[in-house]
């Protein structure tokens, strides 16, 4: 029985340990936090990822926690007028087969926690830090510790350890790009915002996001802007002083919103050139340790769980293990690839100012809603690849 060895707690990591466990594998977590928990507040989940839930069989323990909105809606940070506005609803649903939904990503995270404490063959390892590879399929731990398995899964974020031994390409690269996030209560939110729909607000290098939590219970706000800025991490203090400075000629709404919060916590936003290299033998990467991408396409973590279930499929149809690996990053390389590149050009649009603007505006207004699903069918469509 194959006995696979993940490194990393994350909804990346555990998926993999479910995926793997479900196809008959063995797997062992490690995570060097002293508990399984994400930073951060909401997700987004397209229709790619629901197929993702049914493998995994999670998808009620999802759905229980997931709020469907009704449409996703650009409107100008500006002038106020709404760009487009692309239906969620049953002729969505009719179109891709699947809804689309936000979460907070600790009710993710506990569904697939729970899912993985339920199947047998999964055993999940806290406050143990891995400090890198150590021969074809063990791990070197941080306590002097080595741990033997058949293959070893990099899920380990942005700031792989494992990457860093398998292809030795650097740190990620900075974007230029910071997010502050916050979440308010329901009855904080103002009466003139949607409680149902995800909104961004764009503008010139800036934009904000807003959307409901928790069955409705929560609002999540992402505020982006550009700045030279660099920190490492997910969940540094942010500076209310520099949302009020990048926001001030924002319409009022935007800054009713914004003026809300009273502690934000902020990353800044990274990336990688796509490329290939992500397997070496019995070891792989998987999620943001392969493919680590901008957020504007909301796919980070919906990328992750393909990987993981393409990951599965994989070790299930060939014989060794090496095969395996190398026929899952030949699958997921171009989709993955293609994804990283176009979070960035959508990340130009969103923050597009004057006539560039203008003509995004123009382009995306004159769609209706049967063009706007139709352009999405690349991103939630995943194409099939072999299962056995």
């Amino acid at each position: 029985m194959t006995h696979a060895l993940i490194v990393g707690g994350g909804i990346g990591g555990l998926a993999a340990a479910l995926a793997l466990a479900r196809a008959g594998c063995t797997a062992e977590v490690f995570e060097r936090a002293s508990a399984f928990r994400e930073i951060g507040a909401g997700i987004q989940l397209g229709p790619n990822v629901f197929r993702m839930f049914d493998r995994l069989g999670i998808r009620a323990a999802v759905e229980a926690e997931a709020v469907r909105p009704e449409a996703l809606v650009m409107r100008c940070a500006i002038g106020g007028h709404e760009v487009t506005r692309v239906p969620l609803g049953a002729g969505f649903e009719a179109h891709f087969g699947h809804p689309y939904a936000v979460i907070h990503r600790a009710d993710l995270l506990a569904a697939l926690h729970a899912a993985c404490l339920a199947t047998p063959g999964i055993r999940l390892q806290l406050s143990t830090d891995v400090a890198g590879l150590d021969g074809e399929a063990e791990l070197l731990l941080a306590d002097g510790r080595r741990v033997a398995g058949d293959l070893v899964i990099g899920a380990d974020g942005l700031w792989s350890r494992i990457r860093a031994e398998i292809m030795g390409d650097g740190p990620p690269l900075v974007s230029g790009h910071i997010a502050y996030r916050g979440v308010l209560p329901m009855e904080a939110v103002p009466g003139h915002v949607s409680r149902r729909e995800v909104v961004l607000w764009a503008g010139p290098k800036l934009h904000l996001v807003h959307y409901p939590l928790r069955r409705g219970r929560l609002m999540n706000l992402v505020a982006v802007f550009h700045s030279d800025h660099v920190e490492e991490g997910w969940d540094a203090t942010g500076d209310t002083r520099l949302i009020e400075q990048h926001f001030a000629d924002t319409r009022p709404e935007v800054r009713d919103m914004l003026s809300r919060i009273d502690a934000w916590k902020f990353w800044v936003l990274c990336d990688r050139e796509p490329a290939r290299g992500w397997t070496r033998g019995h070891a792989t990467l998987l999620g943001d340790a392969a493919h680590p991408m901008l957020q504007y396409l909301a796919q980070g973590a919906n990328m992750a769980l393909e990987d993981a279930v393409c990951l599965a499929d994989q070790l299930g149809l060939h014989a060794d293990i090496p095969t395996a690996l190398a026929a899952y990053e030949n699958l997921r390389a171009l989709r993955t690839a293609r994804v990283q590149v176009m979070a960035r050009v959508y990340g130009q649009f969103y923050h597009a100012a004057g006539l560039t603007a203008e003509l995004r505006d123009a382009a995306l207004g004159a769609r209706d809603a049967k063009a706007a699903w139709t352009g999405m069918e690349w991103l939630y469509n995943p194409p099939p690849w072999p299962v056995r």
